[in-house]
């Protein structure tokens, strides 16, 4: 009884934030095991929630789907970036990634879509390594109200909520093939 209730306690004080995210028709969404991080990225310091945090957050939803962290050669590369200014942004009306998945056609047109966002964005990204193709990525805005970067806990929803988009599991982990429990050097 009182090992649900910490468990139960970290979904009841999450609040969905909106969030948008496209994908490339070309990834191999049941194929990708292993996740890391580009070495390159934007600093994150915004509100109370830090780089650290970011990768946190990123990780337990990627251990979650049964990913694997793996520092060399991992399947996915992962990217965070926090947009405080303006931006022009290309999205795409594309169907539900589940619904894609379960009836994969490539021959579909991507029907782009203009923002011109005027507030702070964050923008989590999917890169195939191997490909060297961002296959998914999802943000949030300012623009889409109810966001306020610079508070802790709304910026902690934000991630979640863009992750809790991606709900593609590793490969084999249904299956019982993946093992998730520790970050891997190879």
């Amino acid at each position: 009884m009182f090992a649900l209730v910490p468990l139960m306690s970290g979904c009841l004080f999450y609040k969905e934030m909106p969030v948008e995210y496209d994908y490339s028709y070309k990834g191999k969404f049941k194929k990708y095991k292993t996740f890391g991080f580009l070495d390159n990225q934007n600093k994150i310091q915004y509100g109370s929630v830090d780089e650290a945090d970011m990768q946190y957050f990123i990780i337990k939803h990627m251990n979650f789907l049964g990913y694997k962290e793996k520092v060399k050669k991992p399947d996915l590369l992962i990217s965070y970036t926090f947009f405080e200014d303006s931006l022009k942004f290309r999205g795409y009306l594309q169907p539900e990634l589940d619904d894609w998945i379960k009836n994969p056609q490539t021959n579909l047109n991507y029907n782009s879509r203009s923002y011109d966002i005027d507030k702070g964005t964050l923008l989590i990204q999917l890169y195939d390594r191997k490909r060297a193709k961002t296959i998914w990525q999802g943000y949030s805005t300012e623009v889409y109200g109810e966001v306020d970067f610079k508070n802790g806990k709304d910026m902690r929803n934000v991630v979640r909520s863009i992750l809790d988009k991606y709900q593609v599991f590793a490969e084999g982990f249904i299956e019982g093939e993946v093992q998730t429990e520790s970050k891997t050097e190879d």
